[in-house]
């Protein structure tokens, strides 16, 4: 194929969508969350059963998933704009996200940001005011990520789920 320039054209990437996930999406979801933390060395194998209860997560949380242009869920994350289910939140103010993933081999295309931004315009839509989140300290290309997005460190609201699991806050006001 060659355009009208005379150069020969590149065929665009494969579409990228973001929506919400559908039951049927939750084995694929499970699949990758537990790949990703854990044989990814983010979490040890103790935190397999909270990453796999994707059923659990989605009664929770506004579950989304991406996904590729046939179809296959290649990223996902879990929007808590109320409840308990952020553990981080500290007003009706702030919504938070958990669980983002991105299938390793479309790392670095953009899908993460893709599912953060949804997040984002998601939250400002139900009146929210702050995005807050946690993360851990090797978890450093999502730093990378939510600090090229706007999002600061809260050092005073790190916390620790359980003895040995240290996690940082960061924020971003909407």
């Amino acid at each position: 194929m060659v355009s009208p320039a005379g150069a020969p054209s590149v065929p665009a990437e494969p579409a990228v969508s973001v929506g919400p996930a559908r039951p049927e999406d939750f084995p694929a979801i499970a699949d990758l969350t537990v790949r990703v933390y854990v044989d990814g060395g983010l979490t040890g194998p103790g935190y397999t059963p909270e990453l796999a209860d994707v059923e659990g997560r989605a009664t929770r949380a506004e579950l989304l998933v991406a996904r590729d242009a046939d179809g296959r869920v290649v990223g996902s994350v879990a929007l808590v704009l109320d409840g308990d289910f952020g553990e981080v939140t500290e007003s009706d103010d702030e919504a938070a996200f958990r669980m983002l993933v991105v299938d390793p081999a479309v790392q670095g295309q953009g899908v993460g940001t893709l599912l953060v931004t949804t997040c984002l315009h998601r939250a400002r839509a139900a009146g929210k005011r702050r995005m807050v989140l946690s993360t851990g300290p090797t978890m450093t290309a999502a730093h990378r990520l939510y600090e090229r997005l706007g999002f600061t460190r809260l050092p005073e609201r790190d916390w620790a789920p359980v003895p040995g699991i240290d996690l940082m806050v960061y924020a971003l006001e909407l």
